[in-house]
């Protein structure tokens, strides 16, 4: 039976054990309610270790290593402040991947500290704004500890019945607020580019950022778009409210669009609440391989570090400096390639830190997120390459075209030898 309790009496270690590992969910489904009691409560219970695969909120700071030891898929959002502090160790893993990982005991997960909205008539709690890989920590979970949040809206897909929650933590406060970037002339000229990839009918996956939201506003004269991503964000609002996302092309979930995150802000969660033409999955189904195949004219748009002149994408490392994390990129980048009429996009600024440097780079200067064989097409403020069938020496050509031009002729004696060689 569910034991009901109120912040003030919230004594975590009547439920949590020294030693346990705790799995919270993310983004903007943190319970950071609970997050907030573990920091304070977390060291004396001792020898705590929290995985969650990336945060919006204010709750994590590098002084949280003395309440529990952090795991993550990445460095993402406030993670990225962790992560330069060598407060966070970092598991390598496709966000598909952590459901599966957590489900096999890879991932430890002795408690679930999760958000869920209010129960409706039948005692059912919605995942609310993020399902990911919530469900699999339940199951998986000794505990399971939920943040009862009234002011999370009630979303339509994954539930949590009231008798899989031990423990019920009532609260109202609003869910992680992610307002939407700002967007600059270089985002403006990269979705210029990125836009003239997506027709009618395309189905859409994208993030969130300033790139995304400058790209969606740049189609409300398009018609029948779907949508089939991993995390949305508030850009999508103006074409659903334009009539242009319908999903009435869409070969499964018509009339639907699919999601496993939302990341925004009070006017995107408003409008899931109980909205029929949204509806929260697992990343077993939003980045599952077979379910991909099913959908044509996918057009996947992600971003990336930097990327060297065969196309190869490095999306977690800048440096030793950790800054991203392998997301959903390949999953998305494959099924983009694969998908008939499909495409995939990586875009990013050709520069980064104020121009002093280059993102389009001779070689990778961290790891290899995407391989070369992947990419399909790569957009910054200069233009578009297309990828897919070209030659290494065809490829640096076109990479190098894609740089600022401050940086192509080092670039360009770089490509002048791939080109000699042949690789």
């Amino acid at each position: 039976m569910t034991q009901v309790v109120t912040l003030d009496t919230l004594d975590l270690s009547r439920y949590v054990k020294r030693g346990d590992r705790i799995v919270i969910g993310q983004a903007s489904g943190e319970p950071s309610t609970l997050v907030e009691a573990l920091v304070r409560q977390g060291a004396g219970i001792g020898e705590l270790s929290l995985f969650t695969a990336s945060s919006f909120s204010s709750a994590f700071q590098p002084e949280s290593a003395a309440s529990f030891a952090l795991t993550s898929m990445g460095a993402i959002g406030t993670l990225r402040a962790m992560a330069k502090a060598n407060a966070v160790q970092v598991v390598p893993c496709h966000v598909a991947q952590i459901g599966p990982l957590i489900g096999q005991g890879r991932i430890g997960c002795d408690v679930a500290m999760i958000q869920v909205s209010s129960a409706d008539e039948n005692g059912n709690h919605s995942c609310g704004v993020t399902s990911d890989y919530v469900r699999a920590a339940v199951e998986r979970a000794r505990v399971v500890i939920a943040e009862v949040n009234e002011q999370v809206p009630f979303t339509y897909g994954e539930t949590i019945a009231a008798d899989e929650i031990d423990v019920s933590v009532q609260v109202s406060r609003p869910p992680v607020d992610v307002p939407p970037a700002r967007i600059g002339e270089t985002d403006e000229a990269i979705a210029r580019h990125s836009a003239d990839y997506i027709g009618d009918g395309t189905v859409i996956q994208t993030g969130v950022g300033a790139v995304p939201d400058a790209i969606l506003r740049l189609l409300t004269d398009r018609r029948d778009l779907g949508v089939h991503s991993g995390m949305l964000g508030d850009g999508l609002l103006d074409l659903v409210e334009a009539g242009v996302v319908t999903n009435a092309r869409k070969e499964i979930d018509q009339g639907v669009s699919i999601t496993g995150a939302l990341i925004g802000t009070k006017r995107l969660y408003d409008w899931a609440h109980r909205n029929a033409a949204i509806r929260m999955a697992a990343t077993g189904y939003t980045h599952d391989a077979a379910v991909l195949a099913r959908l044509s004219r996918l057009v996947s748009i992600n971003s990336a570090v930097e990327l060297d002149l065969t196309g190869q994408a490095n999306a977690e490392m800048a440096g030793l400096a950790y800054l991203g994390g392998t997301g959903g990129l390949v999953d998305f980048v494959r099924a983009g390639v694969r998908s008939p009429g499909g495409r995939s996009i990586i875009a990013l600024p050709a520069t980064a830190k104020g121009g002093t440097v280059s993102r389009i780079v001779p070689r990778l200067g961290g790891l290899v997120t995407t391989a070369r064989t992947e990419t399909d097409v790569i957009v910054t403020e200069f233009g578009a390459a297309d990828l897919r069938g070209r030659s290494l020496a065809e490829r640096a050509t076109q990479m190098v075209a894609l740089a600022h031009p401050d940086f192509r002729e080092e670039l360009e004696r770089e490509a002048h030898a791939i080109a000699r060689r042949g690789y």
